[in-house]
């Protein structure tokens, strides 16, 4: 029996042009953009569909157009399919800021809701830390454990954290700049595959965005969240979450703490899902999934030929 978990991605999927094949096939799919756009008072999606690359990836606008295009694909899919998603889903997760893209369509949040919440998670990211203090950097071809190890050697008294631990040997390292880049010295002369500087303007996931993650405190203090129609698998936990009050807590905690990715995976198996299925930009997720648990089939839907071969599937 196929058991399906729907996953959403996160920041760095985005490309100028995303969404906009979707809007001009869709109603469904062009409806959600025009609410994310009125809800922002603000053209996302022209940006999103023909606007400049470096603007789109500024995060107060990657952000929200990211989770845009997600619930284009999940709202399409429902009015093409004729069901709901959650009936559908033993799980849902989501990479980062793609955990509002699953509480969306988990039925938590609104859409609108999910895009102003985005909005201001990437300005308050952005506002905790002064340009040029913070990086991030992916290691590739290293394991968690050396990867703490490695942080804990060239922190050096300033911050240095594994980010995310995406699967695969791929971890993310946050902080200092300077640490990052000491981080990704010492990687290179132990060996790692390959060193990446990230073209990220803050160090996110570390405890530097602490400053970010009391302002979401304070925003998701005001809004009222529906319990989860089917259980979300949160980042900073790696475990399925169904209350409405503990998302809150671990979407602010998440602000600040690791992007648990690999286990998220493992944790969606153990459970018994079969099938992964991402939903929106990219494909980094799918990529990922077949690195972490060969076994479980994974496939990616963010275009209307990809969305007509997924409705297969039900």
């Amino acid at each position: 029996m196929t058991r399906h978990a729907f996953v959403f991605p996160g920041q760095g999927s985005q490309s100028v042009g995303m969404g906009r094949e979707l809007a001009e096939t869709f109603p469904a799919a062009r409806e959600v953009f025009e609410e994310v756009d009125e809800a922002l008072g603000q053209n996302l999606s022209r940006l999103m569909f023909e606007g400049e690359a470096q603007t789109l990836t500024a995060t107060e606008n990657a952000q929200p157009a990211l989770f845009a295009v997600s619930l284009a694909v999940v709202r399409t899919l429902e009015r093409e399919g004729g069901f709901s998603l959650p009936d559908k889903a033993l799980l849902m997760a989501g990479h980062s800021l793609g955990e509002y893209a699953a509480l969306a369509a988990a039925g938590v949040m609104g859409i609108a809701e999910g895009a102003r919440l985005l909005r201001l998670r990437g300005q308050a990211m952005q506002r905790a830390v002064p340009a040029g203090l913070g990086s991030m950097a992916a290691l590739l071809g290293i394991e968690v454990a050396d990867a703490q190890k490695l942080c804990a050697e060239m922190s050096q008294g300033q911050v240095l954290e594994i980010a995310n631990d995406n699967g695969g040997g791929q971890i993310v390292v946050s902080g200092h700049e300077a640490a990052v880049k000491r981080a990704m010295e010492g990687a290179k002369a132990r060996g790692v595959r390959r060193v990446v500087q990230l073209p990220v303007s803050a160090p996110f996931h570390s405890t530097l965005m602490a400053p970010a993650a009391e302002e979401m405190a304070a925003a998701l203090a005001q809004v009222s969240f529906k319990a989860p129609r089917v259980p979300v698998v949160a980042n900073v936990t790696a475990a399925e979450v169904s209350n409405a009050e503990d998302i809150k807590r671990l979407l602010v905690q998440q602000v600040t703490g690791q992007v648990r990715w690999r286990e998220t995976v493992l944790n969606m198996v153990a459970a018994g899902v079969t099938q992964q299925h991402e939903l929106g930009a990219g494909k980094v997720l799918t990529g990922l999934a077949r690195r972490i648990a060969p076994d479980m089939t994974a496939d990616h839907a963010g275009t209307p030929a990809e969305i007509e071969t997924l409705l297969k599937n039900f």
